[in-house]
């Protein structure tokens, strides 16, 4: 399956992107636009691993029927000093919240994620040092 995105440069230091369904967003190299709230590459890329785990992973939810309040994802990457500079080191944090937590169904729906459903993942596993850390936050009722 082949995907098409097209990426238009609007002049200066700003692109504007489309994404597979149709929506448009955009780019830029950090500098503020309060017009058009671009995201940079790199901001986009941790995004795409955080989503693309936490599709399977809420996807997995789902199925177990698992109880969860609240699921986010948080990554922290490091960049090398060198042009170009890449992430040499990803942190990816699972936070789950709830009250009835199933911990080791949660932690089953992430390391499936992790091994073998998640594209994002494996690519980025081609160029950086990945550390994975599941977080419970139990909530009394």
């Amino acid at each position: 399956m082949q995907n098409h995105i097209t990426t238009k440069w609007k002049g200066g230091m700003l692109f504007e992107t489309n994404s597979l369904t149709g929506t448009t967003f955009h780019i830029n190299d950090g500098s503020k636009d309060e017009e058009h709230s671009p995201v940079t590459p790199k901001a986009l890329m941790l995004s795409s691993l955080a989503g693309c785990s936490g599709l399977d992973v809420a996807s997995l939810i789902d199925k177990m029927k698992l109880k969860v309040n609240d699921f986010r994802v948080e990554t922290f990457a490091d960049l090398t000093d060198e042009h170009p500079k890449t992430y040499s080191h990803v942190r990816v944090e699972y936070h789950f919240e709830g009250s009835e937590l199933n911990e080791e169904k949660l932690q089953r729906c992430v390391d499936l994620s992790v091994e073998k459903y998640c594209g994002v993942m494996e690519m980025f596993r081609q160029f950086s040092e990945l550390k994975i850390e599941t977080i419970f936050h139990h909530k009394t009722a």
